[in-house]
């Protein structure tokens, strides 16, 4: 989702909705590893029904991590995809499906973003490469040691989209991995898996949430279905809050900012590569043992409890003395939408509203005072209520001048802080750092302080310098009338003193009178005052928002709407919006693959692309040659880094594109055809599966007509079966797609194509709380949640899942033990004494033992029973003992 402070907000706000996730470890014996045998109970005490992977969320940090080295080739970047799901596996441990979701073709609104991202991918690693080599010509020149630089192909992320061979070779891969592990780990045994990989169009969390509800509206869907989705967008919170299921966990990566990373040109820490000076690396350890390590830890996991999010939003959003029937379910499908607002994938974000200046609860608190008028919610089941709508953007127009101001005066305070903290850490710096073992070392180095030569001489310089400090006055130093240096002393402003980082000049000037005018002239390049175009622009903007509250609620209402626009309206702009239609076209088809590719690629990334498709990218004479600029504008937008900013890309016109496709189409090879039509779902299942019977006896009878999954074999699961000619069947082998695995000789797993149930296009899926739902217990604590609403019970502190854990205790014999080593009859009837048992080192009841004498201890018989509270004098007030 297009807001990165999202979640961290969410966390900060409501931090009990985050739990530690509890992983289970392998055993490592004789250098080998035991495998975890995860169809023992989950570790994290709570037992998940579904396990839900959206698998763009590991294919991009397992091919290109951050944190460690890349891997060398294709084979293992997809054992490092196999690794990944079996660490997620084993901390969720699903007990009915394993649903993995890649992203398949987007919508055309999702394609904008999209090919953004892509086109500065494409240019900032261009930027990299060459600004790297520029500086590394610089260090050898002037004799600076770096490593030889390693001949690799730079493995170029843009290929994980629909379409190209990677993709393709990565479904073969999981289906690979699947039959694997339903023939040999007992944890997938009873498991239904089902895979939607990118040929199936539909963005990864979009199509898990559309088979979620699709099962909800099926009359053998369990209601109390314990659902864990694994991924890192922000936006699977709502979508999570979307689908009213109470029982709803999502786990992903715990955010872990500022990791160290090395430099890209001599693998040193502590730089970047534009501060690199070419030194010879230090050595690390008495023996250099590590040499060639970085400091790593393994990522931890976590989960985002959305039950309890939801015990959070029902405490803010309660509301009394309402002109109708309050609803929770309904405020927080309200709540859902007003996020849209601040950001997200297919809209750019209003002006006014900013996640970092507390937007979304001036949003809520907007919404609590307006919804007295507006006579009911804002949304029903996905659709909005566009006349409510506009008297909550009016509202927020009427304080969007004041917002402005003050965003400004935020930001003059933040500059004078940092300003004046960079001349007060120059001021308070050493003028004199001594080396050798009395130079200041980092706090757990690993590598000891070399030892001085000569002590003395290092001592004699330290006093030197420190005298030299102390009386010598500095050159920019005042003088008192008497001569002596003056501590206020008018120092000399130096360039370095001012702001080194020049600042983007802001055209715009919101905080000032005329900022209307001034954007809509700037951004747009028109007057403010062209009515007609203001409402062009604000039509789409409510045709966005309707769009994509229907494509979290219901479905992808259109595969070809899109917003036209690179910026957003301002709130006070949303007039008259109530008679805007917000309806879509019906029937629209989304791209296909290679479609995508040409329009979200940039020409640097067309090797992935047929030779004739690719020309169209790089030909001058190429009738869509404009849709790949060489080089593109970054509007920074009131931004301060580059990737905050707005790409000024041209939008891709669909008809020019499909126009010249036409031509080279019959360019296509079988297997390139083959990669460009759309595929479906696939279901697997193992030998001890009710529902394997079932479908190994459609393969017998190569029955071709479309079958219903017998709901009572397969947990209540319902759709549609047909046969697949690529199917893995039981007693065939499975030939491994990675040379470094084995192939699966004795198979006993089978697959089949799956559909979900279908719909009418007119169906609407309701929005609400199932029949027979049972609400999960509270688990806020009293600050969060006021104790008259705990019944007057005593609070006890929830850990992790499971309300009913039992805390520690000890038993009969830890007790007898307890009463051995502090006897009750020492101390005062019915406490234990705070003295220490008899002949403990220290203690300050035992004196000094003679030859051959007994030891007796002190008794402190002078107490006052009323002092007895104040326990044994302390040590340091006892009088001396010779």
């Amino acid at each position: 989702m297009g807001v990165p402070a999202f979640f961290r907000w969410l966390s900060r706000k409501y931090p009990s909705i985050i739990v530690n996730c509890v992983e289970e470890k392998a055993k490592e014996c004789n250098g080998v590893k035991a495998p975890i045998d995860t169809s023992k109970p989950n570790p994290n005490e709570v037992e998940f029904d579904n396990l839900y992977l959206d698998m763009n969320g590991i294919i991009h940090p397992c091919t290109h991590p951050e944190d460690k080295p890349a891997p060398k080739n294709e084979d293992e970047m997809m054992v490092a995809i196999f690794e990944y799901i079996d660490r997620i596996f084993n901390i969720v441990r699903p007990r009915r499906l394993l649903y993995m979701a890649i992203d398949g073709v987007a919508p055309r609104a999702k394609m904008n973003q999209q090919r953004s991202r892509r086109f500065r991918a494409s240019k900032e690693g261009m930027e990299a490469a060459e600004e790297k080599q520029k500086i590394r010509q610089e260090i050898l020149a002037k004799g600076g040691i770096l490593p030889p630089e390693e001949v690799k192909e730079r493995f170029d992320s843009n290929c994980i989209t629909p379409g190209t061979e990677f993709m393709d070779n990565l479904a073969k891969c999981l289906r690979y991995y699947i039959a694997d592990r339903l023939n040999s780990d007992p944890g997938w045994k009873n498991l239904t898996v089902i895979l939607s990989d990118a040929s199936a169009p539909g963005e990864g969390e979009h199509k898990i949430m559309d088979y979620i509800r699709r099962q909800r509206a099926q009359p053998n869907h369990d209601p109390n279905t314990h659902h864990c989705l694994c991924g890192a967008d922000a936006d699977l919170i709502m979508l999570g809050l979307a689908t009213h299921e109470p029982n709803f966990t999502i786990i992903r990566e715990e955010f872990k900012p500022n990791k160290p990373k090395p430099c890209a040109l001599c693998n040193q820490m502590g730089h970047e590569v534009k501060d690199c000076q070419g030194l010879p690396r230090e050595k690390q350890g008495k023996h250099d043992q590590f040499a060639d390590s970085l400091p790593m830890a393994e990522q931890e996991f976590i989960f985002i409890r959305l039950c309890v999010l939801r015990e959070y939003l029902e405490r803010e959003l309660t509301m009394a003395s309402l002109p109708f029937t309050f609803d929770f379910e309904r405020s927080v499908d309200d709540w859902v939408f007003m996020c849209f607002f601040v950001g997200n994938d297919f809209l750019p974000h209003l002006p006014s509203l900013e996640i970092r200046e507390g937007a979304i609860d001036r949003l809520v608190n907007i919404y609590k005072n307006v919804v007295h008028k507006t006579g009911g919610y804002l949304t029903e089941s996905g659709f909005v209520n566009l006349q409510r709508v506009q008297m909550i953007m009016l509202a927020v127009g009427e304080v969007e001048d004041s917002i402005f101001k003050k965003r400004k005066d935020d930001d003059d305070n933040f500059k004078r802080r940092q300003k004046e903290k960079r001349k007060r850490m120059k001021r308070d710096q050493p003028s004199f750092i001594p080396g050798g073992q009395f130079s200041p070392q980092a706090l757990g180095n690993r590598s000891s302080p070399q030892a001085i030569s000569n002590p003395r001489q290092a001592a004699f310089e330290m006093r030197m310098h420190d005298r030299q400090n102390s009386t010598t006055p500095s050159p920019n130093s005042s003088f008192n009338s008497d001569g002596s240096p003056s501590l206020a002393g008018g120092i000399k402003r130096k360039a370095e003193d001012s702001d080194s980082e020049p600042e983007p000049e802001d055209n715009i000037r919101l905080w000032e009178t005329g900022w209307k005018q001034r954007y809509y002239k700037n951004k747009f390049d028109v007057d403010a005052s062209d009515e007609k175009f203001r409402r062009k622009v604000v039509q789409s903007y409510v045709e966005g928002l309707c769009w994509v509250l229907r494509y979290y609620y219901q479905g992808c209402a259109s595969w070809n709407w899109y917003y036209p626009f690179h910026y957003a309206p301002f709130a006070s702009d949303f007039e008259g919006i109530a008679d805007m239609p917000s309806d879509f076209e019906k029937g629209s088809k989304p791209f296909k693959p290679l479609e995508q590719l040409m329009g979200v690629f940039p020409a640097a990334s067309g090797n992935f692309l047929p030779p004739t498709w690719r020309k169209l990218m790089t030909d001058p004479e190429s009738s869509i040659i404009d849709f790949y600029p060489e080089d593109f504008a970054i509007d920074l937008n009131g931004k301060k880094y580059a990737w905050q900013g707005v790409a000024l890309l041209p939008f891709v016109d669909e008809r020019r594109l499909r126009a010249a496709l036409e031509e080279v189409y019959p360019d296509l090879t079988p297997e390139e055809n083959r990669r460009n039509s759309l595929g479906g779902d696939v279901l697997f299942v193992g030998k001890h599966h009710p529902l394997c019977d079932f479908i190994v006896e459609q393969y017998k009878t190569k029955n071709t007509e479309p079958v219903d999954i017998p709901p009572e074999l397969c947990h209540g699961i319902q759709g549609k079966l047909t046969l697949n000619d690529n199917a893995v069947l039981p007693e065939q082998t499975v030939e491994s797609p990675v040379p470094m695995l084995c192939d699966l000789t004795q198979n006993s797993a089978v697959s089949i194509s799956f559909k979900d149930p279908q719909f009418g296009e007119d169906f609407i899926f309701k929005a609400t709380v199932l029949p027979g739902a049972k609400k999960p217990a509270p688990v806020l604590k009293p600050g969060d949640w006021e104790k008259t609403n705990n019944d007057g019970r005593p609070w006890r502190p929830q850990l992790g899942f499971n309300r009913d854990r039992k805390p520690v205790h000890l038993d009969q014999s830890a007790f007898r033990t307890l009463g051995h080593t502090m006897p009750r009859e020492r101390g005062m009837p019915g406490m234990y004494p705070n003295a220490v048992p008899l002949g403990a080192y220290g203690s300050p009841y035992a004196r000094p033992l003679l030859g051959g004498q007994q030891q007796i201890p002190k008794l402190l018989s002078n107490l006052r029973p009323q002092e007895s509270w104040r326990g044994p004098t302390p040590l340091f007030q006892q009088t001396p003992q010779r």
